[in-house]
């Protein structure tokens, strides 16, 4: 078969299981009508061997012989049992979304339990051209990071994904669809020479983190060389802690905001890389930050969903479709 063909009669695969099943919501629980089960490439090679012998074995008449190409047949459909049973009654979860930056890996974390007593070895999970594999422990779980490479800013979308095995010989595939959706939000590389502008209500002060006043207590960070003695929270290190600092917010304090404007004279993708890059520098220095770009405007805030949030701005940007009115996004959750 072509290679073209080949494809083509995976692709009609994919949307006739695709019918049959629906949508899932996953945690999606493997049952048998889901599995689907082929000889390899291997298994066909077997099976011609056993032909072989069988012909052999009549046209000599000989018993041996006979006797060994059955109980090598039998071989084969024990192999094939336990090939289509290594993925009954799995149930696999996903992490569906995930944030990335070009030219890098978009990593999705599966989780498989497995409620039997049996071991399940040499679990496959395809998505998007990429592979991961991983086994299960008799009634335990397993996790799996599948790696799909990203080359181009933007949001990926993958209707399926599918888990595959050939355990124990080989011979068989046995392999099932899952009709989840993996969404990859590719933010543009980082790049740019622009000094982060300054926060608000300070003109001409590149921000360095955290704005510090002697007004409210805004908690513990770890303490580096150069910080005043005064600041350390000595009753920490006496209690056997990790040498520490104590930070304050004053009431002056402003969120520093990274701004589209800001970037005359640059491209489109230039100016994403530079506020990808102000993202960065910015939650690397734990300040608050809000984003703005055209038609749209992530809110002031700090954290991991924060920056999920304005690396996930900066992947679906889209100067055609940035529509008049600004609208908000929220910061994401991670599953």
């Amino acid at each position: 078969m072509s290679l073209s063909l080949r494809q083509a009669a995976i692709t009609r695969l994919r949307g006739w299981s695709a019918r049959r099943h629906g949508a899932d919501r996953l945690p999606v629980r493997i049952v048998r009508r889901r599995i689907y089960i082929l000889p390899t490439r291997f298994g066909l090679l077997y099976a011609g061997l056993l032909g072989a012998m069988l012909l052999a074995a009549l046209n000599y008449n000989s018993n041996l012989a006979l006797a060994f190409a059955f109980l090598l047949v039998s071989v084969a459909l024990v192999a094939m049992h336990h090939c289509h049973r290594n993925l009954l009654n799995l149930s696999v979860d996903a992490q569906t979304e995930t944030d990335a930056i070009t030219g890098t890996d978009a990593r999705f974390q599966f989780r498989l339990r497995n409620e039997s007593a049996l071991e399940r070895r040499d679990i496959e999970i395809h998505a998007a051209g990429a592979v991961a594999i991983g086994g299960v422990t008799p009634g335990g779980t397993g996790e799996i990071t599948l790696a799909v490479p990203v080359s181009a800013r933007g949001v990926t979308r993958w209707p399926q994904f599918e888990l595959r095995t050939r355990h124990p010989f080989g011979w068989f595939r046995a392999w099932t669809y899952v009709q989840g959706t993996l969404t990859a939000f590719v933010a543009p590389r980082p790049a740019g020479n622009r000094p982060l502008p300054a926060a608000a209500g300070e003109p001409g002060r590149t921000a360095r983190g955290e704005i510090r006043g002697d007004e409210d207590f805004a908690g513990l960070r770890a303490y580096v060389p150069g910080v005043p003695l005064k600041h350390m929270a000595w009753k920490v290190l006496a209690r056997g802690g990790e040498p520490a600092v104590r930070s304050y917010t004053g009431p002056a304090a402003r969120p520093q905001w990274l701004e589209w404007s800001a970037l005359e004279g640059l491209g489109t993708e230039a100016r994403l890389s530079q506020l990808c890059r102000w993202v960065l520098q910015s939650e690397g220095n734990q300040s608050a930050f809000g984003l703005r770009l055209p038609g749209v405007e992530v809110a002031p805030g700090r954290g991991a969903a924060h920056r999920s949030a304005c690396l996930r701005a900066l992947a679906a940007f889209s100067p055609a479709a940035a529509p008049a009115a600004a609208q908000s996004l929220a910061p994401a959750r991670h599953g």
